[in-house]
């Protein structure tokens, strides 16, 4: 039950944080700036990492969750449980930024700015990269370590600057669908549930035939 409730509360810290700055940037004109919200991102999942990594592994997002059973470091009776705590979280965080400001009307929600197609496609790399990352500097399928939080929070921080623009840089779908269904923003929401889960599973393929001497990574 530990795991369960880390899960849920560093969920909780990153949508409340990132979403959050998303919303408080458009409420007081800008100040935050698209830097701020990426840095943003980045920074809570560091601080999310440092803090529950040795207690539920730091998961916080579905399609990792997904991804370290695909490569055999988490047992299979966990991944519902994992993903449940994630989605209360999230869902949790949006709620109460809807409380917050009621007259919001996305809540942070990932929608495309162009083509639906590029947002997969552009979706789909990013968490592979993502993934790559997180797998390499991982132990089992815990996210732990002085080097763990510093890489993961960086890589989320630079895909959420150059892409964030065109996609939202979700690559989450617990951070994607949770603000969606709070501010009822559910065009394309598909594409961030799909997308994430494909490329953290194209990242663990790269990573058994890049490492065949040992299990997965």
């Amino acid at each position: 039950m530990k795991k369960y409730i880390s899960e849920l509360i560093g969920t909780y810290g990153l949508v409340f944080c990132g979403t959050g700055a998303i919303v408080i940037n458009d409420v007081s004109g800008g100040s935050i700036t698209h830097p701020g919200i990426a840095i943003t991102f980045g920074l809570i999942v560091m601080a999310m990492i440092y803090t529950f990594g040795e207690i539920s592994g730091a998961h916080m997002n579905p399609a990792v969750t997904i991804a370290f059973w695909f490569a055999k470091r988490f047992s299979g009776k966990q991944v519902l449980p994992y993903i449940i705590a994630q989605l209360v979280g999230a869902l949790a965080a949006s709620f109460t930024l809807k409380m917050l400001f009621p007259s919001h009307i996305t809540l942070g929600a990932t929608l495309p700015s162009g083509d639906i197609w590029q947002t997969f496609v552009i979706e789909i790399i990013l968490t592979f990269f993502l993934m790559l990352v997180i797998m390499h500097v991982s132990t089992g399928s815990k996210e732990i370590g002085n080097l763990a939080g510093m890489a993961i929070g960086a890589t989320v921080l630079l895909e959420a600057m150059f892409a964030g623009p065109i996609t939202g840089a979700s690559m989450n779908p617990a951070r994607s669908l949770a603000p969606a269904l709070a501010s009822g923003q559910l065009q394309h929401f598909w594409v961030y549930i799909l997308a994430p889960v494909i490329g953290a599973s194209l990242a663990i393929l790269l990573c058994r035939f890049l490492n065949t001497d040992k299990e997965c990574c």
